[in-house]
Formats: C-alpha cells, structure tokens, sequence
C-alpha cells in the first residue's frame, strides 16, 4: 500500500531529489574509480569523503525537517543524535583496531592504555560485532529521545522552552563527552580507525562502497519521511503545528503523535552520525556543541522547511559554500552566513524551496499557510 503511494507523488521536488541522489550514487564512484587520476572529471578520494559528509549533513537537516517543518518542534540540541550515533559507530571502529593500535594492546583502545584503565568498561562490550554496533546507530539516540520527548510532551512543554532544553541536552551531553572518566576519549575522542567489516577503511573501494551507502541512507530516509508525511499521520502532524490545542480539542493524543517523530527523527540522525565517522575519521565531543545544532537549524530554514528537498539543498550548498569560503576567506564566512540567513529570512521566508513553488505557480504569489498558534 505505502509502495502504491509513493507512485503517486506529486512533489517534483522530492522526486527530482531522489533522482539526484541516485545519480550521485553511480556518478561520483565512476569518476573517482574508472577515471584517470590525471584526468579533469577524475573525483579525488578526498572530494568524494567530502560529499559524503555533506550528505550526511542533509540526513541530518532531513531528520530536523521532520519534526520542525511537519510538527513544529524546534530542537537547538539535534546535534546530540547525530553525535551519539557517530559515537556508537566510533566505538565498533575502535574495537576493530585490536593489536595494531601503538600500545599493541588487543583488548583496550590506545586511550584507555595511556589513561591506566585496567579493563574494558562494561558499555563497551559487543561494540566488536557489527550488528550490534549497528543496532546500538539506532538504539541509543531513539531511546533518548523517547525518553526526552516523554517527559517533555507530557508536561506539554513547548515552543522556546523547549528548544532551549533541547539545547541544555545536548550541551550537557558534550560536557560529560569530555571528561576522560567517561571512557570515550575525552577531549581527543576516537580516531585512528582502520577497518570496517574487516576491509581497509583507506582503500578506494571501501571509501567508494561507504559512499554508495551514504546515498543510500539518504534516499531510503528521504522515502521513509515521505512515507510519514504524506499518510494520515502526516496530516495529523501537520495539524499539531498549525493548531496544537484544537487537534488536542478533536480527540487526538498530540502526545503520542510528537512522541513518534521525534523519535523517528533522532534515529535518522544517528544513522547520519554513523556514516559521518568513518568519512571523516574522527569523531569528539566538539560534535555535541550547541553551534552545530544551531547550524542544522540554518540549513534548514535556507533550504526550506516542510519541504523535505529543502533542507536536503540547504545542507548541501550551505556546507559547500563553507568549504570555500573558510579556505578562500576564512574571515568572511560568518558574516556570509549571517547575511544569507537574513536575506533568505526577509525574502524568502520559505527558502529556497519557495523559489520552486513560484515558478510551478507561474510567478503568482502563493497562499500563506495557516499560522501556529502562541506556545502555551
């Protein structure tokens, strides 16, 4: 039945997205593997890991979108998903070192050896099985947010209350992240990684496979928020952001309902968290900093919320235009973040996503959407 919808889509924006993906997917790997490392068009592995990190950035800014464009629910602490599933991630690459770490101890990590640990903390057993690493991507940063989303809910927390807690977890979750007693890292967190699934996390052919993987995750979150947003329960998403109490006046758990996207929205992110680490080679506590949630924030109001394209855009070309600007102007690339979140604010208060429903309206002006109620 879910299949038969998505045959009937009629976003063109997500399906021209979902079309890009997937050219990606098979593009980028061809240049980077069939083509002459001499020549224009060959994609260095470098630039490949780096695409990479911007698509896991839009997971990221896709897993916000969720519960902010489709619920109304600001998280400023978003950030602590994504870092807690690139933790679990870490961990398993970690465990994968054994003997070739420069303490050449099989059982304990490089840190823990300089640190005088004794033995394996109990948290860390089964991170040496893939599995379980994989479920633990999914299992850690869901349960917190249940967990968070229980209590808050419930209490009916709201509005910039509650992005304000969400930024207390996730600055708190960076203090905690830092303290050597923790047993990840502390300040330096993990790195040095090696293997993944017993291939050489160096080679062209496991950066080009994680790569495929990271297209992939994109793709199928992108579907599965489609899948949410355009079922009743979307709708019933969709009502809890424009009038809270009225769909709590009609008989509706709103509870239950915001429960369960943000939820599904922590496990997208630590999905994305997992696939950042072993791009990237490192993962430390500096990815729980509330700057970084802040920044998910930005890329998805530039791309446009609600959307689901939009913020995909937004993290793509927000990161890339970082990468230039902190390498060409490094001095200038707050004050251009600024002035594109202001213009985009001021004239594009639908993103850059609302460029595409002006032109499919043939340049009239589009109706406003209902307007969320005050924050209780």
């Amino acid at each position: 039945m879910i299949a038969g919808r998505l045959l009937k889509i009629s976003d063109r924006g997500v399906l021209v997205t979902l079309a890009v993906i997937l050219i990606i997917a098979i593009l980028v790997p061809v240049l980077h593997l069939l083509v002459p490392p001499e020549s224009a068009f060959h994609i260095p592995a470098y630039a490949m890991a780096l695409i990479g990190k911007y698509l896991c950035y839009a997971m990221l800014a896709l897993s916000l979108d969720l519960i902010w464009g489709y619920c109304g629910i600001l998280s400023l602490g978003h950030g602590a998903f994504f870092a807690l599933g690139g933790y679990a991630m870490g961990m398993y690459l970690m465990r994968q070192i054994g003997s070739r770490g420069v303490y050449g101890n099989a059982e304990l990590p490089d840190f823990m050896v300089f640190l005088n640990w004794t033995e394996l903390p109990w948290y860390w057993h089964g991170f040496d099985s893939f599995a379980f690493a994989m479920f633990m991507v999914l299992f850690v940063p869901g349960v917190l947010a249940f967990l968070f989303g229980f209590f808050a809910f419930r209490s009916r927390v709201s509005g910039v209350h509650l992005s304000i807690i969400t930024q207390a977890l996730t600055f708190a979750l960076m203090l905690a992240f830092f303290r050597n007693d923790m047993g990840f890292g502390g300040n330096n967190g993990l790195t040095d990684f090696k293997d993944i699934l017993g291939f050489n996390l160096q080679a062209s052919g496991t950066r080009t496979a994680l790569f495929i993987a990271t297209c992939l995750a994109l793709g199928a979150s992108l579907l599965l928020c489609l899948a949410i947003t355009r079922s009743r329960l979307g709708v019933v998403l969709t009502a809890i952001r424009d009038a809270e109490s009225r769909t709590r006046f009609l008989g509706y758990r709103v509870e239950a309902f915001k429960l369960f996207a943000f939820t599904v929205s922590a496990c997208i992110a630590g999905v994305a968290g997992a696939l950042y680490v072993p791009q990237v080679g490192i993962i430390n506590p500096g990815e729980f900093a509330p700057a970084n949630s802040i920044e998910a924030v930005v890329w998805t109001a530039i791309g446009g919320r609600g959307t689901l394209f939009g913020p995909i855009l937004g993290a793509v070309l927000v990161n890339f235009a970082k990468s230039w600007f902190t390498s060409a102007l490094p001095e200038l690339w707050l004050f251009a973040l600024g002035g594109l979140f202001l213009a985009v604010t001021l004239f594009l208060p639908k993103g850059l996503a609302g460029l595409f429903d002006r032109k499919a309206a043939g340049g009239r002006r589009a109706v406003p959407a209902a307007q969320p109620e005050a924050a209780e």
